[in-house]
This record gives C-alpha cells, sequence and structure tokens, in this order.
C-alpha cells in the first residue's frame, strides 16, 4: 500500500503525505501509539469486555450480515463495540492532545480542534465466530454538521489484517459526489451497479500492527469483513472536526457535548 507515513518521530506530516492525503483521503503513520499506550488501551479493553461495562454495542444490535439474528440467539451477546472509550481512561484524552497527534490534524483541519462524543468516540472488538461484516459505506452518511469535513483516527490496537477484517478502503473515494441512486436504503454503498462495483475494485486493503494510527476523511469509501481468524481484532476509533464546522442543531450530531482540544486559540 503506498499511502502510509512511516517518519512517527515528527510532529507533522511531511508535504508529500499531505498531499497523498488529500489524493487518497488517508493516511497510515506506523508507531504513533507507543508499545505502552497500546498495553493500557488493551488493558482497559480486556476490563470492558471482561464486566461488560456499559454502555455497549453488541453485533445482534448492528443486524449486518453475520451477526446474530437476535441478543438471545448463539452469540447475540457479542459486544461489537465498547461506547464512550474517552470515558474510560484519561489515556484516551491525553493520547489525542499530543503534539505529534494534534499537529496532523491541525494540518488537515486548521488551527482549532474539537472532538465530537456522538460519533465514533469507541473500542472496536471485532471478535471470531460472531463477527459482522460492515458493507461499504461513508461515514458521513448518519452525520449532520455544516460541512462533511471530519477525520477519522483508527488505532490499531493489534494486527490488522485480511483475514481478522481488517479495514478495505477505496482511495480518492472522498472527493466522489454520490447520487442517491448509488446507495441503498440503509446508505450504504450497492455492489451491483457496474460503476459501483469497478470502484470497489480499486479497494486497498489498510494492514497495521499494534500502535499504527489510520487517519481518514469521513467521505472515504471503506468496508470490513468478518473476522475470519481465531482471535479479536481491538481497534480504538476518534472522529474530529474543525470548530468552524460545528454539528447541526437538533441532530444526532449535536446530542452530546465535546472536546475542545485546543482551548484558548
Amino acid at each position: 500500500m503506498q499511502s502510509v507515513s512511516t517518519v512517527s518521530q515528527y510532529l507533522q506530516f511531511s508535504q508529500s503525505e499531505l498531499d497523498r492525503f488529500r489524493h487518497d483521503g488517508y493516511i497510515v503513520v506506523r508507531g504513533l501509539a507507543s508499545d505502552a499506550d497500546v498495553a493500557r488501551m488493551r488493558q482497559v479493553t480486556d476490563i470492558g469486555l471482561r464486566d461488560g461495562i456499559a454502555p455497549v454495542e453488541f453485533e445482534a444490535n448492528v443486524h449486518y450480515p453475520g451477526s446474530p439474528s437476535s441478543l438471545d440467539a448463539e452469540g447475540g451477546r457479542t459486544i461489537r463495540r465498547l461506547l464512550q472509550a474517552h470515558s474510560r481512561d484519561f489515556l484516551f484524552t491525553e493520547w489525542m492532545i499530543r503534539p505529534q497527534v494534534l499537529g496532523r490534524l491541525q494540518q488537515l483541519l486548521g488551527p482549532r480542534i474539537v472532538c465530537p462524543l456522538a460519533h465514533h468516540n469507541c473500542i472496536m472488538t471485532k471478535q471470531p465466530k460472531y463477527s459482522s461484516e460492515t458493507g461499504w459505506h461513508q461515514d458521513i452518511r448518519y452525520w449532520s454538521f455544516q460541512r462533511p469535513e471530519l477525520i477519522n483516527a483508527w488505532i490499531a490496537l493489534g494486527k490488522e489484517r485480511p483475514e481478522n477484517g481488517c479495514l478495505q478502503v477505496i482511495p480518492g473515494s472522498h472527493t466522489l459526489i454520490l447520487d442517491r441512486s448509488r446507495l441503498d436504503d440503509q446508505l450504504f454503498f450497492r455492489t451491483d451497479p457496474e460503476a459501483n462495483r469497478r470502484l470497489i475494485e480499486s479497494k486497498e486493503f489498510v494492514v497495521l500492527e499494534p500502535g499504527d494510527v489510520l487517519f481518514f476523511h469521513c467521505r472515504t469509501l471503506h468496508a470490513a469483513s468478518q473476522n475470519l481468524s481465531q482471535e479479536t481484532k481491538f481497534s480504538v476509533v476518534f472522529t474530529f472536526r474543525s470548530r468552524d464546522n460545528p454539528p447541526i442543531a437538533g441532530t444526532r450530531s449535536s446530542e452530546l457535548p465535546e472536546l475542545l482540544l485546543t482551548p484558548g486559540m
């Protein structure tokens, strides 16, 4: 995969990395979360799964392909996401405001950075056997902001490979204006139109090591298959916006408070 940064020791993206992000809609920074960060985040995750610490989302809640049919079915209590990751340990917030993270977000979004707590803000736990398949979609499809210009940061807490359901992305799809006819009733990208199939053929698998961080645009088309391995895949994901791109009042995007990561600016 070409759109990968390997210079995590710097506080910002290089110009060539920024150019790649603007062209592809995503980029990976290797080792942006330290071994100690990953270990602590995994510890918090393990406790959350073991004790079922609310709020959580079960695989049966989403009704995606491969998920249990109901909470009472076999595997119905398989946790898909530990929600409100921000409130589970201070490390998650402290990590966001580190110069090497905040500096990159500022390059992509501008000087004033806000973390909405209504979207993502979770630990993804794609478990074997009962994990679901997530169809092609843009994250902005259910969000309501003044502009569709938000960035996601996806932290790998373990190896992410095609066999355990790593993310797949379509480079450059963040620049497309998709006609409603190319989406299904749930606003997933349809796989039957010929134009859609040709676009999906350009997909790339985002292969990650523990501590790697994927930054991707909220309009970048992405998907994930089921976890066909024997071990759970763990990832943390947060969303960020510019302070001058607020949520639209009265929508789901405005239901929860937000974190202002650059106060006084």
